[in-house]
Order: C-alpha cells, then structure tokens, then sequence
C-alpha cells in the first residue's frame, strides 16, 4: 500500500499503548464529527481508508466529507474510492491473475517500460483450493488417490504458480490441500486489524470469489470482486464504488432446538432477496445476533451473493474475539485488535441498543419462527420448508418449465426405471437421489452443521439405515480442521460407513466436479428422462452446474444431505414416512435420529480446541512433500511453453499501443445470443467438465490429448484457446434463436445452427460485429473473470441487457465491453426486437456516465433509448483505454 499523507488528517493519528507495545493509527474521532457514530459500523471502515489514504491523488478530502455524509450521500449515487488492506486470490482465479501479470509484464518490456513494476502492492493471499472432480468415493484412502490425482493433473500449474510466489512480491501462497480459500481466509488469514510497520488500521479486502463475503462474518469488510479488478488493486489502485445503502437486520429470538444454522441463512437469503437489497451492503445487529456463533454469522455472510447484497456484515464483537482465540491467533495481537477496534467505536455489543448506527432501512426476524429447509430446485433463494418437500417437489413436476417447473405429463410422472448395480437391482423414480455431497464453504466452515452430521450418521447407522451404493456420496471439507475434529469426536466411522468418504478439500460437487454418475444410474436417468436430484449443501445450484443429469438441485444443511441420501429421494414427507427399517422391520423416522443443538454444542465444545488450528495451519507454511518438490523458473519474465495447453500468454495486449486509441463506433452488429432473464455466470463462464463434443473438446483433441486428460475447465483458466471456446457452452443456455436449451446459436445471416464459439469465428472471419441482447440480472452468480474474457475473445462489443450483476458489470467494463441497458419499463420483446436485427451503437468522445444514447435498428429504420453503464468516471476510464489492465499497462510505461 502507498504511505498515507499524514498532513491532510494529521489531527486524526493517534497512539495507543498495549502489552508494552506503542502503536499509531488513524482515529476518525478525532475528526470531531457527530455524523461518525451515526454510521453503520461498515461505512466507518470505508471511512478510516479513505481517512488514511487520503493522498490527494486516489483519495481526496472532498472522499472523507461523502462518507460522513452517507445518510444524505446514500441515495444519490456518490463516488467514492476504497483502499482494500489485501487481495485473496483462489486458484481457479488466481491463475488467470497470475497469467495477466506475466503477459503485462512482456508488454511493458515491449513497449519500453520496466516490466518489474508490474507487481502487487496490495498484499495478496493466493490459496490453492483447485479440486480434481469426485472420480474416487466410498473409499478408504479416497483423499490420496484424488490429492495424487490433482497433482498429476495440475502439475504444470502449480509450477506457474510457484513461478509467480518467486516473481511477484507481496504474494503469499497457501499450497493444495490445505483447505477452501474461504475457510482458511476465515480461520487463519483473517487478520481483523493489520499492523504494518506499528501502524493498526481494519483489516478489509476483495477476492476473485463472490463468496469472499463470508469474512464479513468475522467483523472483516470484503467482498467478490472480478479477477480483472482485483488485480488493478493489486496494483495499488483504489476501488471505485458508489456510497451504499445499508439495510439493517435486526435479530432476535432463539432458534429451536431442531434448526440448523443452514437454516437460519436460507430464511434470511429468502427473505432479502424479497425486501431488495441488489448493490446494497447489509449489516446485522439486534440481541439475537449473540445467539449466532461466528461459524453461523460467516455461513449467513457466505450466502451474500445469493441474497443479492455486496456485503452482509457482522460487527466485531466479544464473540468474535472468543473464535480468533480459538483459532489460535497470536494473544498479542489479540490485545491490540481489542484495544483498536473500542478506541475507534468500531467493536460492537449487540445487547446495547444505544450503539445501533443509522440504517437505510430496517428489516427484522425473529429467529424462533426459523424452520428446517433447502432451497431449490433451481435457484438458492426458492427457499422450500422441509414439512413442505414431498408436495412442493410435486408441484415442481406439474408446473410449466420454469425455476420451479419441469412440466413433465401426468402420465409419465409415475412407474420406475429399473436397473442393475453390483449385481443388484434398483430402481428410480422422479425426484430420486442420485447426488448427496457434503460440500463447498458454505457450510463445512461450520462445527455445528458438520458435527450435527456425524451425528445424525451415527444414530442412523446404530439404527441399521444404510444408502443405496449407487449414490454419489461424498465429503470434501473446507480445511483439515473438520476432519480434525470429525475424528476426535469418533463419528468419521459412521460417515463413512453412509458414504461420505472425505475426497478433498475444496470446490467439488458444488462447482461442477462431481465427476460421472455410474455408468447404469446415468442410462436409467436418460431412458426415463427423469427428473433426478442432487443434494448438496453448497450455496449454488442453478442449472447445469452441479451436474448435467440432475435437473433438480436442492441446498441443504449436511445433516438433511444424509437423510434425503438415506432415503433416496426428495419425494418424502419425514413426518409421515420413515427413513427406513431395521432388520426386524420397524420404521426409522427422521425424528428418531436427529440431535439436538444442545447435543451438537456439547460434542463441540469437548472437541473444537485451539490445538487443532495451531496443528493444521502450521503444515500450511511448511507446505507438503510434492508441492515442496515441484521445481519453477526463477526468470523475471515467464517463460511461455508454446506447446501448453495449460499456461498460455493470452492475447490481450498483442495489439496494444502506447497511446489510447479513440473510441469506435459499433456498426451494423449482429446478435450472437438473444438471451432471457437470469443467465448466470455458470451460462457464460466455463466451469466443470469439458464435453467431448465441444469446440473445446475439439482443440484439445487437435493437440493430441485424449477424453481422459481433458481435465476441468477450472484446471485451464490458464489457457485462453480453451476457456474461448468454452463461454456460452453450458448445456442450460437457453437462447432464444435455438428455443431450447443448448449451447447453440443461431449464425443470423445464413440461419445455420452453430455452436456459439464456432458462430463468433464466422463472424469474426466475415468482418462482422457483434453483440448480446438480454433480460435481468444478466451475469448473477459467482464473480468469474472469463465470464467477461470470454465475450471479449468471441469479438462481442456490447451487451444490451434490462439489469446487471454488479461484479459481472464491472467485469465488462473491465475487457472493454459496453454494458448497456435498456430504459424502465422496456425490455426486447416491448421494443419488438426479435435479435436478428443489426445495431449501431455510437459512442461519442465526450460520453459521460449513466448517459442515454441511441441504438439504431437496421441501420436508419428504428431507434431506441439505452443507459450506457458507465456508472463512475475512472469506468469509463477504463474504457477508453481498452480495458482495465490495458489502463494499468500505459500507467507502467509512463510511470
């Protein structure tokens, strides 16, 4: 980070004296302002940067003066910038970031600069949580042979990555295997207040991952940012962010004894994404929130993005001081953290109603009327009562395709699809399980969730219920503290005698890599064309994703993702129907086997313990044996091997001058896509296994690589031919040029049906633009940098679309695609578009943000009024120079 100026807020440094230890800092009560204690306790983070950054340059006073007017600046979309203290990276993006910083580095020689300035400044945290897909389950040493079989695979880009650990100072790399980036963000990077050089100021940050919120649970402000603005801040650049509403959610009440933190967050995630809180930061507070152990509040914090906020924010608080305690942090930082937080009113009690700050708005729940639920079967906020499965499933069937509709005919909704397994033979049905993973940060963050399984595994099997061999069961940890303490608790036997094996740690079945179905299951699924389920207790599930022959997908805690695998289907009402029989045939219920949460706090209180942090996160900094062997260059400069189909130097900057080139004109363009509402990131963005008849496919079989070492769009984010191809492939895009859903489109002046990559060349090759015309929240879902490098590589210009994801927004702008959005109250079908029209889109020289231009029709035929998306200057800045990197490429040159 650049020094702060001290002499434009020299009446703010403070000192503070602890264990001995003097410290200074930036206290914004010494700014003499009432407004300060009126803010919510997240907007004074904001404030303390800008306090301590203020340079004049990045940051003015003119910054300081918005924030503490944020209860008049709020709703008038003021600008204003943020200094996050770190960067954390996962694999799956930092790879891409890593690549970026290569090839900028060879442009900035290229074009006479000093290719070493490209470095991060911003510390970054690069956390190796790839995963191999689930190929290996029900096995005792399931764990090894995927870790073996992730190095195998993954070899090359661990020595790249090991490259950029040597090139790139100010980058801290976490090896593979030691847990999901979001658990071990939480549970061991999470600093709450840095210290650098005796300086204390919050610790905040943004990550490659939309679910980077989960540190809010902690009292750490940060958010999902793309890869490409990510690494801009890496590189010393401020954030631009318009000032935020903060919605107020008050907590009270106790939760029942049979409720589950799981819960808890698919009520809240429900509930706010009714109330609207789309650009908003959420902040929680009320006496309820004491009831929530920091694992609870960081599994409400993990689901942001699915209630829509940009941050979802716990105070710190006594019980946040208890978990860093707990997770071994250092008791001397501990003291300080303490001391910091109370001089600067930023530590919170919950049960003092005087401290509560000003909100935009309030909004309540009383955690007693929280009942056991998933979410699904298509979306994480369609929130279904667990009492209410067995019908809502049903009416699931019955109802038109929709998100929560198959529209599968009556008469065939019943009879089974018999097969054979293990010599055995079995049946399924719609709504038959065939996927129960225990997955992804959402919940394995959690002891109450995880130990609450083991449980309920041990009872269930002391009963004599078993699940059927032919369902993909599994359990990949977010770190190796879970299987710590699964073990020392005695019920890791139980699970695995149910299947859930550990297989790994990190994003598996929640992200794609639940790897093949039985070869017999995936025939029945087809030959009934069944509507079959995985269940899962990650926090996405929308089409496509988790895996491509379970049209339905339910979020659930990890003791509700045993029972529905025990009973092998979602077409259950537990209240009702057993679980299963004994031996002798008497009926198990669900209620017979489920713990208490005073029995889960009790079995977590014996085996949660600092010992098992301090043991587990010391191995990350000595790293293991075959990360330690892998050798990697030493040159400044990487040296690219042209024969990689894993690390390849992307073509971003080929064309690139030293000068900023004026703006063009979009002329004539044809839609490649015309999309409808919700398409997600998962429909753009690669992710998950690579199709044998995709265009992907295909270049890696024109290099000589056979099916089998395909490996995982995830695993080549690295190499741009590949990832090109694989946006738009997702088998769930719906286009409306094809009227199904099919990664195809339609190549509008011949009418020929094309895959979307093969129909971007053909235009390309024609001399031919092209845009995207879609509905709402077009780009929700995870924060993924190819999303927006994708389009960018298939010559899209433009995207017309009704409304935006926010970070998939700002990754567009990012790649130097115009995000444009039509007028209230119209939409494609309103303005009778049907997408195989031509567009003109002129951007004039002095554009300004949030201005209305024209888009012409078939050249001078018809006229609409579109919101140029622009929504800050530096934006637009961005812009102008061809994209965010190309900005920070020329800054290099001219420094």
């Amino acid at each position: 980070m650049a020094d702060p100026a001290p002499h434009l807020f020299q009446q703010c440094v403070a000192s503070l004296e602890v264990g001995g230890e003097s410290f200074t800092y930036y206290n914004p009560l010494k700014l003499n302002d009432p407004r300060y204690e009126r803010l919510p306790f997240s907007i004074r983070v904001l404030l303390e940067s800008a306090v301590r950054n203020c340079d004049n340059f990045q940051v003015h006073p003119k910054d300081v003066e918005n924030i503490l007017s944020w209860e008049d600046a709020q709703t008038k979309a003021v600008e204003v910038p943020f200094r996050p203290a770190r960067v954390i990276l996962q694999d799956f993006t930092g790879v891409p970031a890593v690549v970026d910083f290569a090839a900028m580095r060879d442009a900035v020689k290229r074009l006479g600069g000093d290719p070493s300035k490209i470095n991060p400044v911003c510390p970054a945290d690069l956390v190796i949580d790839h995963s191999v897909q689930v190929d290996v389950s029900r096995s005792q040493d399931a764990l090894q042979q995927n870790q073996k079989l992730e190095f195998q695979r993954n070899q090359e880009r661990f020595q790249f990555l090991k490259w950029g650990a040597k090139a790139l100072r100010n980058m801290l790399i976490v090896p593979p295997g030691s847990g999901i980036v979001h658990q071990v963000n939480l549970e061991y990077l999470g600093r709450v207040v840095f210290n650098t050089d005796g300086t204390l100021y919050p610790d905040s940050l943004v990550g490659t991952d939309s679910h980077t919120t989960m540190i809010n649970g902690l009292g750490i402000l940060g958010w999902g940012v793309g890869g490409i603005e990510a690494e801009a801040v890496m590189l010393g650049q401020a954030i631009s962010m318009v000032l935020p509403q903060v919605v107020g959610y008050r907590i009270t009440g106790q939760l029942n004894q049979l409720v589950t933190s799981t819960d808890v967050v698919l009520t809240i995630t429900k509930h706010l994404r009714q109330v609207g809180v789309v650009g908003k930061f959420v902040e929680f507070f009320g006496p309820g929130v004491s009831q929530l152990s920091i694992a609870d509040r960081a599994t409400i914090s993990n689901m942001c993005p699915e209630y829509g906020a940009t941050v979802g924010y716990f105070p710190v608080d006594d019980m946040s001081m208890v978990y860093l305690k707990q997770t071994n942090r250092d008791e001397k930082k501990l003291e300080y953290i303490e001391a910091y937080l109370k001089a600067c009113k930023m530590y919170r009690d919950f049960n003092n109603a005087d401290q509560d700050p000003t909100f935009s708005q309030i909004v309540e729940l009383d955690l007693s009327t929280v009942v056991p639920s998933v979410s699904g079967p298509k979306r994480p906020h369609d929130r279904v009562p667990v009492s209410d499965m067995k019908h809502d499933f049903q009416q699931c069937l019955d109802n038109k395709v929709s998100f929560k509709g198959f529209a599968i005919p009556k008469e065939k909704q019943s009879g089974a699809i018999p097969f054979t397994y293990d010599d055995k033979e079995y049946a399924l049905n719609h709504g038959s399980v065939v996927i129960a993973a225990i997955t992804s940060c959402t919940n394995t963050s959690n002891p109450s969730v995880m130990l609450g399984a083991g449980l309920l595994a041990k009872k269930a099997v002391e009963a004599g219920l078993t699940v059927k061999p032919y369902i993909k069961t599994s359990l990949s940890p977010g770190s190796g503290v879970v299987t710590y303490y699964l073990q020392e608790s005695g019920v890791t036997p139980y699970l695995k005698q149910l299947g859930f094996d550990i297989v790994g740690y990190g994003c598996m079945t929640c992200i794609g890599n639940s790897g093949p179905l039985p070869e017999p299951v995936a025939e029945a699924v087809e030959k009934g064309d069944l509507v079959a389920v995985g269940v899962l207790s990650g926090n996405r599930n929308f089409e496509g994703r988790i895996h491509p022959l379970t049209r339905a997908n339910y979020l659930a805690s990890p003791p509700l993702v045993i029972a529905y695998a025990i009973a092998g289907t979602v077409s259950i009402d537990f209240e009702t129907e057993p679980l299963g029989k004994t031996a002798e045939g008497k009926e198990i219920f669900l209620r017979d086997v489920w713990p208490t949460r005073a029995e889960i706090q009790e079995v977590e209180r014996k085996n949660v313990v600092p010992a098992m942090f301090k043991d587990v996160y010391a191995r990350i900094q000595d790293g293991n044996e075959a990360w330690n062997n892998l050798e990697a260059s030493d040159a400044q400069l990487y040296p690219w091997d042209p024969k990689s189909t894993y690390i390849k130097s992307p073509p971003f900057f080929e064309e690139m001058t030293s000068e900023i080139p004026s703006l063009q004109p979009i002329t004539d363009a044809f839609a490649l896509l015309n999309l409808g509402d919700s398409v997600t990131t998962d429909h753009i963005s690669p992710a998950g296994s690579i199709a044998r008849n995709s265009p992907a496919a295909r270049y890696l079989a024109s290099k000589g690589l056979t099916p089998r070492d395909f490996n995982s769009y995830g695993s080549r984010r690295g190499n741009d031919a590949v990832m090109a191809r694989g946006t738009f492939a997702n088998i769930r895009l719906l286009n409306k040029f094809i009227g199904k859903a099919s990664p195809k489109t339609c190549h509008v002046p011949s009418g020929d049906t094309m895959d979307v990559f093969d129909a971007a060349v053909r235009y390309r090759e024609e001399g031919q633009s092209v845009i995207i015309l879609a509905g709402k929240e077009y780009g929700s879902g995870s924060s993924r940098d190819w999303a927006a490098k994708g389009p960018w590589m298939q010559g899209i210009r433009a995207v017309i679309a009704e409304s935006y994801e926010r970070i998939h927004r700002s990754n567009l702008v990012g790649m130097g695609i115009v995000p444009l959005q039509y007028l209230p109250g119209e939409t494609a079908e309103s303005l009778s578009l049907t997408g195989k029209e031509r567009f003109t889109i002129q951007l004039a020289d002095d554009i300004q943000p949030g201005q209305t231009i024209d888009v012409k029709v078939n050249g001078e035929e018809r006229t609409f009024k579109a919101l140029v998306r622009f929504d800050t200057p530096v934006e637009l800045t961005y812009f102008r120079h061809g994209g965010i990197l190309n900005y920070m490429v020329r800054r290099m040159i001219t420094a």
